[in-house]
């Protein structure tokens, strides 16, 4: 199959990088994101082909549809090494039976017990390919610093994905008030020379606003290549490295779901995604262009309801909303990036869409045309659901069905619920409960979302505190890499400002 090359969603970046380059750049000049030229086709039978084979081959061959530009046998040893032994399922991402009429997706059995895993164990192999091609085909001999702004889990993944790598550094700036006690516990304990991870005042759209804008600093850029030798890339999910491993899963989630008896081969299944910057469902819609049979997708927002507002009106609009911190801190986002690629891939238009964008930036909202928004409601349903409704149903799915929820799972839930039609529903289950332990107790407990912790409960260490949700469930199972970090020093304490400013000193200081 001939390479793939890619578009910019803005247009203004005309030099169609093939996967690998794409991946490397991370963003196209001018801020937009990279989609693929053109979409490949999958049949039925070639779905259906991948019960008996293993998770990596299944993604190794999604890969080859889309035309990835590295040899298919190269392709296979890199799959092989991101779906490993690190991942504590053989399956990588099983489809578990919950209910009579609802199967899960579940994303966190790799090393961070994170759906953020399942591209951030692939894409930084991708990632260091693609330097030794460069560096091999004569290119410059360039290192690159890996900038990322994370919520919740991607900051976590993407240390543990890049942590050693030769010719790559990478540096994590995170909303401290906006993680849960044991995200930030994973953060800064993370291991690693070339690692370096930063508390950031604010919320995460400050922190994603000023790391963003340091991307769009030439002046900075130019001070790395001068001083460092370094590139700028990104490893969040405006890079498309994060966004075709996440296509493979609801790929390969459809052949179990037809292999357990939960669909009919060739009859359509609802997705219901936790979603807060549009990656994870964006995935979803992608695998249902290129032939997957995949109904609605139905679009879960905790109490930062953009989206589903979005879904429901055709207007994006956070001029006069503040960011609500949540059970669920990987979905309290209000500018959801990836949504950029979605109205591309809605209307082919780079000039339509670097209009919203510039809207949004500068009015904080925008409202996409009638037509473009009937396309969106083709596929697309979308609810939002409280905080304690969230907690609450963490409690009911465990006493109905003795499966334990982490709060953004349970968000899908019951969206899922709600919207539920004629169609079997896939729930994305997107974090281990364990991540979580404080609110997965409260939820327990019967108590609301803002309740304090009792005070036995609260002078327990985040570990202990796993213990004894534990003991609470019959022994739940706490992932060894959580439980693991029990009494492991912090490495990195500094916060600094929410700025651009902040941010670009913040790395030169690392730097030097």
């Amino acid at each position: 199959m001939p390479d793939m090359h890619y578009l910019d969603t803005r247009q203004l970046d005309a030099s169609r990088p093939t996967f690998t380059r794409a991946v490397l750049r991370g963003i196209a000049e001018g801020g937009g994101l990279y989609v693929p030229e053109s979409l490949p086709r999958i049949s039925l039978e070639e779905i259906l082909a991948f019960e008996d084979q293993p998770y990596d081959a299944r993604a190794t061959y999604v890969f080859g549809l889309f035309g990835v530009d590295i040899e298919g046998p190269r392709v296979a040893q890199l799959m092989g090494q991101a779906y490993g032994d690190a991942f504590d399922d053989r399956r990588v991402a099983p489809v578990e039976k919950v209910s009579a009429d609802t199967h899960v997706l579940e994303l966190w059995h790799g090393p961070t017990s994170a759906f953020k895993d399942m591209a951030l164990q692939c894409m930084p192999v991708f990632f260091s390919e693609a330097i030794e091609d460069v560096r091999a085909g004569g290119g410059p001999a360039e290192d690159y610093l890996v900038l990322v702004a994370t919520s919740g889990d991607t900051g976590k993944a993407a240390l543990d994905g890049f942590a050693g790598r030769p010719h790559t550094r990478i540096a994590v700036f995170y909303p401290p008030d906006g993680v849960s006690d044991l995200q930030r516990l994973q953060r800064v304990t993370q291991r690693g020379e070339n690692v370096t991870v930063f508390g950031v005042r604010g919320d995460f759209d400050d922190c994603q606003n000023a790391v963003k804008a340091a991307f769009d600093d030439d002046a900075f850029a130019e001070e790395l290549r001068e001083r460092h030798g370094l590139r700028l890339s990104s490893a969040n999910s405006i890079n498309w490295g994060r966004l075709l491993p996440q296509i493979v899963y609801y790929v390969s989630a459809y052949a179990d779901m037809v292999a357990s008896g939960g669909v009919k081969p060739g009859a359509a299944m609802d997705v219901c995604v936790p979603t807060g910057n549009f990656g994870n469902i964006l995935g979803a819609y992608y695998a249902r262009a290129i032939g997957t049979p995949i109904g609605r997708l139905l679009c879960a927002s905790n109490e930062t309801n953009v989206l589903s507002d979005f879904i429901a009106t055709g207007v994006y609009d956070v001029s006069e909303r503040r960011l609500v911190t949540t059970p669920s801190p990987s979905m309290d986002i209000l500018i959801s990036s990836n949504l950029e690629r979605l109205l591309f891939e809605l209307t082919r238009d780079g000039g339509r869409v670097r209009g919203w964008i510039d809207e949004l930036s500068e009015l904080g909202r925008f409202q996409v045309d009638m037509d473009t928004f009937q396309r969106v409601r083709e596929v697309f349903l979308g609810d939002w659901v409280t905080n304690d409704d969230s907690l609450a149903t963490i409690r009911r799915v465990w006493e109905q069905c003795a499966y334990l929820l982490d709060p953004h799972t349970a968000v899908a839930w019951e969206v899922a619920e709600r919207l539920r039609a004629d169609a079997p529903v896939l729930v994305v289950s997107t974090a281990h409960w364990a991540k979580f332990g404080g609110d997965v107790y409260r939820a327990l407990t019967g108590a609301p979302a803002d309740a304090e912790l009792p005070a036995d409960v609260a002078e327990l260490g985040p570990i202990e505190l796993l213990g004894r949700v534990s003991d609470m469930t019959g022994g739940q199972r706490v992932p060894r890499t959580l439980a693991g970090l029990d009494g492991v020093p912090a490495r990195f304490t500094e916060i600094v400002d929410g700025t651009v400013e902040g941010v670009e000193a913040a790395v030169a200081l690392w730097l030097e």
